[in-house]
C-alpha cells in the first residue's frame, strides 16, 4: 500500500511538473525606437519605429577562438535587414526659426499614446535609454535624438 501511494504521488508530481513546464510563462521583449530629427526647416524625418519580424540571431553570430580570427565576413549586412516594421510619423524638433515647442509637445503626446497602447497589450516599460548626435553649429545641418524604450510582458509558451 505504501509503495502504491508513493508511486501515485510520484506520478502525479511528475504530471504536475510536466504540465507546469508545458505552460511555462516566458518574458517577451519589445524594443521601440523613437528617432527625432534636429534638422531645421522640417527637412528631417522623425519616427517611432517598431520591428515586426522574428529574427534568429544564431544565423548571424560567429565565434572567435583565438581572439583574432573571425568569420564575420561570411555574414552579409544585407541579410540583417528586416522588411516588416511599423513606423509612426513624428514632427521635427526645429522649424524655420528654431526649436518648435509645439512639435515637441505633439511628439510627447504621440509617444505617450503608444506607451499606453502597449501597456493595454500587457507590456510594461522596463528601461529607457537615449542618445543624441546634435546640431554642431553653423554648417552642420544634421542631428538626431534617439530614444530606445524596452518593454516586456509574460506570455505562455505552447
Amino acid at each position: 500500500m505504501k509503495k502504491l501511494c508513493f508511486l501515485l504521488i510520484f506520478l502525479f508530481g511528475s504530471m504536475l511538473t510536466f504540465a507546469q513546464e508545458a505552460n511555462n510563462p516566458v518574458k517577451e521583449w519589445k524594443i521601440v525606437t523613437v528617432v527625432e530629427s534636429i534638422v531645421p526647416m522640417g527637412l528631417g524625418r522623425s519616427r517611432i519605429i517598431e520591428n515586426m519580424t522574428d529574427v534568429d540571431t544564431e544565423v548571424f553570430r560567429t565565434s572567435r577562438t583565438d581572439g583574432k580570427r573571425s568569420s564575420q565576413r561570411s555574414v552579409s549586412r544585407k541579410e540583417l535587414k528586416v522588411d516588416k516594421f511599423d513606423e509612426t510619423k513624428l514632427l521635427n524638433f526645429f522649424s524655420g526659426v528654431g526649436i518648435n515647442f509645439q512639435n515637441i509637445a505633439s511628439n510627447d503626446a504621440m509617444i505617450g499614446a503608444r506607451i499606453m497602447e502597449l501597456e493595454s497589450e500587457g507590456f510594461s516599460l522596463v528601461y529607457v535609454t537615449s542618445g543624441v548626435e546634435s546640431h554642431a553649429g553653423e554648417g552642420d545641418s544634421t542631428g538626431l535624438f534617439i530614444t530606445r524604450m524596452f518593454f516586456s510582458r509574460m506570455v505562455q509558451v505552447d
